[in-house]
């Protein structure tokens, strides 16, 4: 009833990510245990696609204020459900206001992001990146987010460093180890 009074979704937006084919993909326990598969990426790596906007009905327009895209990297605790800590925000506009008569797809670049800390999900907390395409409409705005995966790489200390050691009895015995 709310789309015949022409307040519902009439369109339906999807991100495509450029390497979405060959980026490594990290599978998620849902709470139903169910997987759900997102993306991985690291500390420095560009993150850049298409926006695609289908309207359900060609022809018919689409009345928006804009449309943009934001990269997000944000901290949930879940008893205070209200409050997020957003750490990271990027946004591009990618249309002007206007009307859109018939599909169309948007090309959005975010180069060599910084992802300070690497995705979490725990009991009382959960850190997560995502994208988040909104367009902005009078009533109710369309939205839609598409959840990121971020590892960070650490160094390692070198294997074949060696390590000295002794011990001993005072005045009477030692040993070196090495």
């Amino acid at each position: 009833m709310v789309s015949w009074l022409g307040y519902g979704n009439s369109a339906t937006v999807s991100i495509v990510l450029d390497d979405e084919d060959t980026r490594s993909k990290v599978p998620i326990l849902l709470d139903d245990d169910k997987k759900e598969y997102q993306h991985l990426f690291y500390d420095g790596d560009n993150v850049s696609g298409k926006v695609v906007i289908k309207l359900k009905q060609e022809g018919k327009k689409l009345e928006h204020q804009g449309v943009k895209i934001e990269f997000l990297g944000q901290i949930e605790i879940y008893y205070d459900r209200g409050n997020h800590y957003e750490f990271v925000k990027l946004d591009k506009d990618l249309a002007r206001p206007g009307d859109m008569t018939e599909s169309c797809s948007f090309p959005f670049e975010f180069l060599k992001v910084v992802k300070q800390y690497e995705s979490y999900t725990g009991r009382n907390v959960r850190l997560r990146y995502f994208l988040r395409v909104t367009i902005s409409r009078r009533l109710v705005d369309i939205i839609h987010e598409k959840e990121l995966m971020v590892h960070q790489l650490s160094s390692y200390p070198e294997t074949n460093s060696s390590l000295k050691m002794e011990v001993g009895i005072e005045d009477c015995l030692h040993i070196e180890f090495e």
